[in-house]
């Protein structure tokens, strides 16, 4: 979801009210950033409170490459990575996670495995229908074992875009709150639904609602489902007990749009790339009785800093024996606070980009490849900006490109170099980048390796169902990165 799909940030259509309502009883984020513009990585991090290069959801493959983890990948989240979850449970927590996991899907990665205690939902995207011999459908669990898969148990019809799952992950939060205030247990909900991923679906109720298509019915329908989740924390009289945050994990998909992808609104680019489309997110803090209603803040925020806020939270500290990106907000959100931090947009192993205050220098500029494009995959349509854009990969570590991004929030006016403002920005800008890059240790990368044995074919609880598979030939490779 984009930046620029909310009402609350200046959607024209105006139909998302449930969330333009909790903007307007909370805090809107203006400046809040995925730690990477695409999927995976950026969950990592939400979960880690580490960028991805840190936490190992990066690829070496080749230079300044998105990668994620599709069914055949062979890594995932790594044992040493302390999760969320985890650390929530020495708090008495009890962690739910409803939707997508995609933080690998090998036994040794389960989410139960690394703090979760329930989870209702998949390993990887609902990509399909596959055909059960060339590729596996993906399975959708409950918990420990897999309960079916899409496409043949849990219906997406690829035609109309109808499917009912959005509906079955509203339910799957409404019971696990009402438990958990039932038992007094304090919880963690990872609310993780994808309806606005392509292939794009929504259910029945609300096909052909929006003025925006089936990407819009989606986005109806979620909003319509974190309105019933905050009418069903008040009416549990437990809404000034629980801190709600939303926000996305990469920028809208403009390659798909508009029928599969939604709006960046100001911003250059969309996910895949560093340019603002790609990681600047729709961000909303909601707490009733402690956020002043009505809130909007500057604060740059990440989403690696929703780990160490809901630590803070929780009466916790973040560990003390690693490198956490992740800032508390809590005095942004509760004391309208700012908190002077630089944003880093990292593209697989390279730094591209960095933000200080209102600006933000571009060491490296990178669409996607001429040979990508001549495909019709375009990142930026109708967006070209002669010299950023870049369908090569263009160093500037020399001289980089510099935006202010108040006056130019589009990326469309680099500053001249030899002005007094080039060069005051630049010198604040090259100290923080010197510092951020001494500290950096790189984690063992998860995402170099692919394997057709190691797709979904035999899951957990398949023999149950007697849907159980026979994999390939294990025949391990690298994988093939192509933006």
């Amino acid at each position: 979801m984009g930046w620029g799909d909310l009402g609350a940030f200046g959607e024209p259509s105006k139909e998302t009210p449930n969330l333009d309502q909790m903007a307007s009883e909370g805090m809107l984020f203006l400046d809040f950033y995925t730690a990477n513009p695409l999927c995976s990585p950026s969950r990592a991090a939400l979960l880690t409170g580490r960028l991805p290069v840190r936490n190992g959801f990066y690829t070496t493959n080749a230079h300044a490459r998105n990668a994620y983890t599709p069914q055949d990948i062979v890594g995932g989240i790594a044992d040493s990575e302390l999760l969320l979850p985890e650390l929530l449970k020495k708090a008495g927590y009890i962690n739910k996670i409803i939707g997508k996991w995609h933080l690998g899907h090998r036994p040794q990665f389960h989410p139960l495995k690394h703090g979760f205690d329930e989870w209702f939902g998949s390993p990887n995207c609902h990509f399909g229908p596959f055909d059960n011999r060339a590729l596996p459908n993906i399975p959708v669990y409950r918990d420990w074992e897999m309960i079916g898969r899409y496409y043949e148990d849990f219906k997406i019809d690829r035609k109309t875009g109808e499917a009912n799952l959005t509906q079955i992950y509203l339910q799957e939060a409404l019971d696990f709150i009402s438990k958990q205030q039932g038992s007094q247990q304090p919880f963690f909900l990872y609310w993780a639904i994808d309806a606005t991923h392509a292939p794009v679906y929504a259910s029945k109720q609300f096909l052909g609602t929006s003025q925006r298509g089936l990407y819009g019915d989606a986005v109806r329908e979620i909003d319509d489902s974190i309105g019933k989740i905050l009418k069903h924390l008040q009416k549990l009289g437990i809404s000034e007990k629980t801190f709600v945050f939303f926000t996305s994990d990469n920028g809208a998909a403009l390659v798909s749009a508009p029928k599969q992808g939604g709006s960046n609104g100001r911003f250059l680019c969309g996910k895949q790339t560093t340019f603002e489309g790609g990681m600047r997110e729709p961000a909303i803090a909601w707490w009733p009785g402690h956020i002043p209603a009505g809130g909007v803040s500057h604060q740059l925020g990440s989403v690696m800093d929703l780990f160490t806020t809901s630590l803070s939270l929780a009466g916790l500290q973040p560990p003390s024996d690693r490198q956490i990106d992740g800032i508390d907000l809590l005095p942004a959100i509760l004391q309208g606070k700012l908190i002077d931090r630089p944003i880093f947009y990292y593209r697989g192993n390279e730094m591209m980009a960095v933000r200080v205050g209102l600006y933000k220098a571009h060491y490296w500029t990178w669409s996607n490849s001429w040979e990508e494009y001549s495909k019709g995959i375009d990142f930026c349509p109708g967006q070209n900006v002669s010299g950023v854009t870049t369908h090569t990969l263009e160093e500037h570590t020399t001289l980089p490109l510099l935006f202010h991004l108040g006056m130019d929030p589009g990326e469309k006016y680099p500053l001249s170099f030899p002005s007094d403002e080039y060069q005051r920005a630049m010198e604040r800008i090259s100290v923080v980048v010197q510092q951020h890059k001494a500290t950096m240790v790189p984690g063992e990368p998860q995402l170099n390796v692919c394997d057709k044995a190691v797709m979904n074919w035999s899951p957990p609880g398949c023999e149950k169902l007697g849907k159980c598979l026979k994999p390939p030939k294990s025949d391990p490779k690298k994988c093939f990165w192509p933006h």
